[in-house]
């Protein structure tokens, strides 16, 4: 968290040392180590409330991000289908071949459910 080399702690304690004198800095000492411990214990209590809350609105866009790409993925299936078909009749067509009632059926377009509501 400080990021601090073995020289700079023992600076730091010697300074401490001198400023305090030999009498208060171990008070100094336990007083820091409860405040640095009370700070990560409150730190890590945030990251996991931060987490809970975030768990269920990630597990909701996955599973809607899921849903939507099956759907695309049927879509695209059936677009392929009447893509094949209408290129299989301009074949035959451009042969000469008379085209069957069943070479090109018309292709619907997929439902809008929110298309009635504005």
């Amino acid at each position: 968290m400080f990021n601090l080399s073995g020289s700079e702690l023992i600076f730091l304690l010697l300074m401490a040392l001198i400023i305090l004198g030999p009498e208060k800095l171990p008070e100094a000492m336990r007083k820091f180590g409860q405040t640095y411990s009370e700070v990560r214990k409150m730190a890590t209590g945030f990251q996991t409330e931060l987490r809970s809350a975030m768990d269920e609105p990630m597990r909701e866009m996955r599973s809607t991000a899921d849903a939507l790409r099956t759907a695309l993925e049927g879509t695209a299936t059936e677009v392929q289908a009447a893509v094949q078909q209408t290129t299989d009749a301009a074949k035959r067509a451009a042969d000469g071949e008379a085209p069957s009632a069943s070479a090109a059926p018309a292709v619907e377009p997929p439902s809008d459910p929110g298309a009635g509501s504005a």
